[in-house]
C-alpha cells in the first residue's frame, strides 16, 4: 500500500488549510485511518482518527478546529485544519490507527505568528 499525503503549507496563525491522504490498494473502506504529525524535534504524535463509517476521534489540542474526514470510493482521507497556530507547525502524515502501512513523504506545515 502507498500513501501519498498532499495539500500542506505556509500559512498564518488563524489560518486555515486542508490536507489530503490518497491510498492504494484494497478494503480502504474497512480501515480505521488516521493523521498524525511530527514537530521538529518531538515523536510522531496522533492528531486524529476516523473510521470506516465515519466515526471520528481527535486529540484534544485539535478538539473543535481540526475536521478529519474521508470518502472511500477514492480512497482518501482529509484535514480540514482551521484557526491553525504555530504549534501545528509539523510534517503532517496519514496512516491506518495501527501504523501498519509504509510512511509515506508527509506535507509540511508551517504556521508563523
Amino acid at each position: 500500500v502507498q500513501l501519498v499525503e498532499s495539500g500542506g503549507g505556509l500559512v498564518q496563525a488563524g489560518g486555515s488549510l486542508r490536507l489530503s491522504c490518497a491510498a492504494s490498494g484494497s478494503n480502504f473502506r474497512l480501515i480505521t485511518m488516521a493523521w498524525y504529525r511530527q514537530a521538529p524535534g518531538k515523536q510522531r504524535e496522533l492528531v486524529a482518527s476516523i473510521t470506516g463509517g465515519g466515526i471520528a476521534v481527535y486529540v484534544d489540542t485539535v478538539k473543535g478546529r481540526f475536521t478529519i474526514s474521508r470518502d472511500n470510493a477514492k480512497n482518501s482521507m482529509y484535514l480540514q485544519m482551521n484557526s491553525l497556530k504555530p504549534e501545528d507547525t509539523a510534517v503532517y502524515y496519514c496512516n491506518t490507527r495501527g501504523m501498519s502501512w509504509k510512511w509515506g513523504q508527509g506535507t509540511q506545515v508551517t504556521v508563523s505568528s
